[in-house]
């Protein structure tokens, strides 16, 4: 097995040579770009540096849970995708930690006392114990945790962290806020594209679309709406646990550098234009435009922005000069709106009415919607269930500020006109996957058991003013019960443990288990299908 410390110290220290050589030679001081030797002591809230000498004396364990404890803001779903972990250890556990360890000692205690000097005033915290993990030269933590890809129930502990060194009992809460930080928002995200997938295999099983095609029925647009490029890529990564489709390439060195393996293919996507490109040769040229995207990419697929001035007019008056052009095609164009209330540029704005109403030919063009229109001028095919598919040559995308319930409502409209759910994909934005929080899922670390002069303490926080904060107690294993769901046990004893499914996979330094994406994926499949499974036995 690998030694990741080693690897990833040894890189890490080629790494800050190769910077601070490159930044010499522009003139800048390497010390502003090489990594630092206490960023990751300094990876924390503030107040972790004043709770070591606050434990009670005599304390050598601390063990700290990972727990997604609501579903309050995401009520459909009722189970939590476990992903990022992996991740986190590998790049805050092993890679930030790396310069801590390979710098000199005495380096490493002065900056530590000058950064906290400057925060709190004079310092009370001391640097006695930076200096004896410094000189330990590793993590003394164990990691146990459900595989990456588990769907675990709302409440249930994911992730367990406990020091394996006695002196080292405040690490676990120290790294915390790094861990809330860095898994929230993947297992989040992840949790959330399980919920697309859930609607859009239900609506395709009702319309008949083909199943094959679900995996790129979503696709992530949220990129440039996410809070930085390392949210993106990890976000990105939950969102391809479900999907294939996605323009966040970022995404994909995350997977290859944190989830190595042989993993197939990982993400995919189309060549596309965006407005510049649609609008640079004004309205009158608009026409034009999509000749040279027609010329430049004569098969296959290509999306192309249709709402640049008109998009009535595109569909109306562009296209039907162009359609002999586009049927022709060993491929398809997918017409791109980008504005205006998505389930009615879709759909059109007539709905909840009798049929005669919806077949009406004197409907304005904003009445029927894209796809209708669509089908006035390219025609469909009808599937096995009965319901109109458009023609081959011909798709439409939206991207702008979908969301579940507009998703929904999308193939509600859809299906009423007679239309299957593959009519459409949808380009999931940072209107879902960046506007949420932690509290989505209700997600926290809590410390539940302890060791203090060689005795068990179990902890539990149980507010009386905070309805849902209640934690676990004491030490913490899983099962799954007869019906294969995972039951969680407090104050597990040794044989409760010894059988957990929270197995270790990270301890003192080294990985004992590493997934690839394509065995989180997996998981998640098999996750899926025991969940449907236990659904359909208790509505039975």
């Amino acid at each position: 097995m690998t030694d990741q410390t080693t690897t990833a110290g040894t890189t890490a220290t080629a790494t800050t040579a190769t910077a601070a050589a490159a930044t010499a030679t522009a003139g800048i001081a390497p010390r502003l770009t090489a990594p630092s030797p206490i960023a990751p002591l300094l990876a924390v809230d503030g107040y972790k540096h004043s709770h070591r000498q606050v434990y009670p004396e005599g304390t050598t364990r601390i063990l700290i849970n990972w727990t997604n404890r609501s579903n309050a803001h995401m009520p459909e779903s009722t189970h939590a995708v476990v992903f990022g972990l992996q991740a986190f250890i590998q790049r805050t556990l092993v890679e930030s930690w790396a310069p801590f360890f390979a710098a000199d000692e005495d380096l490493v205690c002065d900056l530590f006392e000058q950064a906290l000097q400057g925060y709190f005033g004079p310092n009370h915290i001391g640097v006695d114990h930076v200096r004896a993990l410094h000189r330990l030269g590793y993590l003394p933590l164990a990691i146990r945790a459900l595989p990456e890809g588990t769907l675990a129930p709302i409440g249930v502990a994911t992730l367990t962290v406990e020091n394996t060194v006695d002196a080292f009992f405040w690490l676990p809460n120290y790294i915390e806020t790094a861990l809330s930080a860095s898994i929230w928002h993947p297992s989040t995200v992840a949790t959330k594209a399980l919920e697309y997938r859930d609607l859009m295999e239900d609506w395709a099983a009702r319309t008949g679309a083909v199943p094959e095609g679900i995996d790129f029925a979503a696709h992530d647009f949220s990129f440039r709406g996410q809070s930085s490029i390392e949210s993106a890529a990890a976000g990105g990564a939950g969102h391809l646990l479900s999907f294939l489709g996605t323009d966040s390439m970022p995404t994909l060195d995350f997977v290859d550098r944190y989830y190595p393996g042989d993993n197939g293919m990982v993400a995919a996507s189309v060549p596309a234009t965006e407005h510049s490109v649609m609008c640079v040769r004004g309205a009158e040229g608009e026409l034009a435009t999509f000749e040279q995207i027609l010329d430049v990419y004569p098969t296959g697929i290509v999306s192309a922005v249709s709402d640049g001035f008109d998009l009535f007019k595109v569909l109306t008056e562009t296209l039907p000069q162009l359609k002999d052009r586009i049927t022709a095609r060993d491929g398809k164009l997918v017409i791109r709106p980008d504005s205006g209330d998505p389930v009615d540029i879709v759909t059109g704005t007539v709905h909840d009415v009798d049929e005669a109403a919806l077949t009406d030919p004197a409907r304005s063009h904003e009445e029927k919607g894209v796809v209708e229109l669509l089908d006035e001028l390219f025609g469909h095919t009808v599937n096995a269930q009965g319901f109109k598919v458009l023609d081959q040559h011909i798709g439409v995308i939206y991207g702008d500020s979908i969301t579940l319930d507009r998703a929904r409502r999308i193939y509600e409209r859809l299906a009423a006109k007679g239309y299957s759910s593959d009519n459409i994909v949808l380009g999931i934005g940072s209107y879902t996957y960046q506007y949420m929080t932690r509290d989505n899922l209700g997600s926290a670390v809590k410390a539940t058991w302890a060791l203090v002069d060689g005795e068990p303490v179990d902890i539990q926080k149980d507010p009386k003013t905070g309805s849902g904060k209640k934690s676990a107690k004491g030490r913490i294993a899983l099962h799954r019960d007869a019906t294969g769901e995972i039951r969680q046990t407090d104050q597990a004893s040794a044989a409760d443990e010894d059988t957990s499914l929270l197995q270790p996979v990270w301890v003192d330094g080294r990985f004992l288990v590493h997934q690839s994406f394509a065995d989180v994926r997996a998981t998640l499949r098999r996750e899926r299908t025991e969940r449907a499974a236990r659904r359909a036995a208790t509505s039975a």
